[in-house]
């Protein structure tokens, strides 16, 4: 995979005052730590917001690690038109219909569910998580768990036997009661020679395919709007959102980012607790 090289910062400015107004047509947004609040809801200042930007005919993508489900039941209601850009970029879809995938090997997927009872198997208090185009898979049922899963993945379901689920699978993710960097992630390793395996935070851990990526999603909506960059606003906080930020002009790290990302950004928003997504938008497009 070819990525774009990062441009240098040149503002740092929260809410930059731009003349004349840039030709956006595509807001892309990171969900955790970046338009969501500080308890973790979507803020009630978004909604009128949509609505001004799809009269401007302004296409909105919330993008994140969570399924397509979870961000579509998020938004009911205000999703027409609106581009969910799900799993990491591995599953992006509008109005209900793909845009793009990148399918994982079901072979390769079987392997990790099997690596994962290995690591049950031996007294790690772990489960795993298939994640398909239409549901989550889990094998495991007990409460706590349910609990974990349920904050990502509205749709799920319990079966008995994870590897052999009838759906394009996108992604595994493990859900460790631990600390995955001390257990799963050394038992998962070996996946990084050939998929990307991403710690993205201290109990969950996600494999995909290499190709699988928030900024490859970004090119492709890119491609299939018929817009460039230069038309393209993106937000993010962390790690697993330098690629697409790599893929705007209208790049924003919001001011609780992590250092590399707020490096990477050409531009600065508000934190997350200050609603920085919908300020920073308003004031640049001039709403």
């Amino acid at each position: 995979m070819t990525t774009q090289s990062a441009p240098a910062p040149t503002s740092a400015s929260p809410s930059p005052s731009v003349s004349p107004r840039p030709d956006i047509r595509l807001v892309v947004t990171d969900m955790d730590g970046t338009l969501l609040d500080g308890d973790g809801r979507v803020p009630d200042g978004l909604w009128p917001l949509l609505a001004d930007l799809r009269r401007r005919g302004v296409v909105f993508s919330p993008a994140s690690g969570r399924q397509y489900a979870t961000l579509a039941h998020l938004f009911t209601g205000a999703d027409d038109g609106m581009v969910f850009i799900a799993e990491n970029g591995a599953f992006v879809v509008r109005d209900g219909i793909e845009v793009s995938s990148d399918p994982l090997d079901p072979a390769v997927a079987a392997r990790l569910v099997k690596s994962v009872r290995q690591l049950a198997d031996e007294g790690v208090d772990v489960g795993v998580v298939v994640c398909g185009k239409r549901a989550a898979y889990i094998e495991r049922g007990d409460q706590a768990f349910l609990d974990e899963v349920g904050r990502y993945y509205h749709a799920h379901r319990l079966v008995d036997d994870a590897t052999a689920v009838d759906d394009e699978i996108v992604k595994v993710a493990v859900f460790d009661f631990g600390s995955i960097e001390r257990t799963t992630a050394p038992a998962l390793a070996s996946f990084a020679d050939t998929h990307q395996v991403v710690v993205s935070s201290e109990h969950w851990i996600d494999v995909m395919n290499h190709t699988a990526d928030k900024g490859v999603a970004v090119r492709r909506l890119q491609e299939h709007l018929n817009i460039g960059p230069d038309q393209t606003m993106v937000f993010g906080d962390y790690l697993n959102d330098l690629g697409m930020l790599d893929a705007a002009e209208w790049s924003y790290a919001m001011a609780n980012a992590h250092p590399t990302v707020i490096n990477r950004a050409r531009h600065r928003a508000p934190a997350h607790t200050e609603d920085g997504v919908i300020q920073t938008i308003r004031a640049v497009l001039d709403i």
